[in-house]
């Protein structure tokens, strides 16, 4: 059980360092109507593009760690989310041609719309999809037995809608790091009004979830969770407060950590409702888990894997840290 424990958090590590930093990058996709004309476009994808690499890859390591340790859940997911998944790739592909394509075209207003509406189509299909997982899946054994249109419901539609706020927060507070001028002020102001917004969602999925998934009512209210697992709530609002504090006080760096950490309360509080399941309410990590010997194997594989991708990620923004002054290279 430890074995499948710490495949489980390395899956859960892999998958929230993708949601934050690529977050991130579909939130500047999202803002690209709401922050000036081409030259400050451009200037917003000068501030991901040495770190658009780096962002994807844990996409490709969550992925194929999914499929390696617990091949159940990648199976069941496939067949009764195929069409929200299937979605947010072909967003991301949609987005990533308009992404390339962008800085050699003399009329960028068309990659422009790419990149923004792929942007959208991915992130709405990413909330559609969490959403699908957390409103119910019908199996049967250790196969999907519902119809493929089950994710479609007003709950997984409101998580959808939810998350577009979601990136947008982290986005202007990443833009507040490494921008200046009209561009840091305008992202000031988005800041502030996507945390909100973005705490009256957590609120209305908090009240909307037992509805759902009435198991995670005892996860809330009985002992040992009891103990710990409002803590989460409590850390997302401090998050918030702090977050809104900080863009008060025209800080830096102060508003984009409280973002991370207000995305990492709800991720977390959703973890612990959820565990030991994998596909709630029907099968849990230790059933969804492939034999000891592929866990074994697959690990030393993984812990080579995961550091180098760890400093990849982290050298990337190293390297490329402070601000962003141009867009050489990246744009018009």
């Amino acid at each position: 059980m430890i074995l499948i424990d710490v495949w489980a958090l390395i899956v859960a590590l892999s998958m929230i360092l993708y949601v934050v930093l690529d977050g991130i990058t579909l939130g500047i996709g999202i803002l690209f109507g709401a922050l000036g004309g081409p030259k400050e476009r451009s200037l917003l994808v000068a501030t991901i593009a040495p770190v658009w690499d780096a962002n994807q890859t844990w996409l490709v390591f969550g992925g194929g760690a999914i499929f390696a340790a617990f091949p159940v859940v990648y199976a069941v997911l496939s067949s009764a989310l195929y069409l929200p998944l299937i979605t947010f790739i072909m967003g991301l592909i949609f987005r990533g041609v308009a992404f390339e394509f962008r800085g050699g075209s003399e009329n960028t207003r068309v990659w422009d719309l790419s990149f923004f509406f792929g942007s959208i189509i991915a992130t709405l299909s990413q909330g559609l999809t969490l959403g699908g997982l957390l409103s119910g899946i019908t199996v049967s054994g250790h196969e999907f037995a519902g119809g493929p249109f089950d994710w479609l419901n007003p709950f997984s539609v409101m998580v959808g809608i939810a998350l577009v706020p979601g990136y947008v927060m982290l986005a202007s507070t990443y833009l507040i790091v490494k921008t200046t001028g009209t561009v840091q002020e305008k992202a000031y102001s988005l800041a502030s009004v996507s945390a909100l917004i973005v705490v009256a969602f957590m609120a209305l999925v908090t009240v909307w979830t037992p509805f759902h998934y009435p198991e995670v009512l005892d996860h809330w209210t009985g002992p040992p969770r009891i103990y710990f697992i409002w803590t989460f709530p409590v850390l997302g609002l401090l998050a918030a407060y702090r977050l809104t504090l900080g863009v008060r006080r025209r800080q830096a760096a102060v508003p984009l950590v409280c973002a991370i950490l207000l995305f990492l309360s709800g991720y977390l509080g959703l973890a612990a409702s959820l565990y030991p399941y994998a596909i709630p309410p029907a099968i849990t990590i230790a059933e969804a888990a492939s034999r000891k010997e592929t866990l074994t194997f697959t690990l030393w594989g993984a812990l080579i894997v995961l550091p180098v991708v760890l400093a990849y990620t982290a050298y990337s923004y190293w390297v490329f840290r402070g601000k962003t002054e141009g867009a050489e290279g990246y744009g018009p």
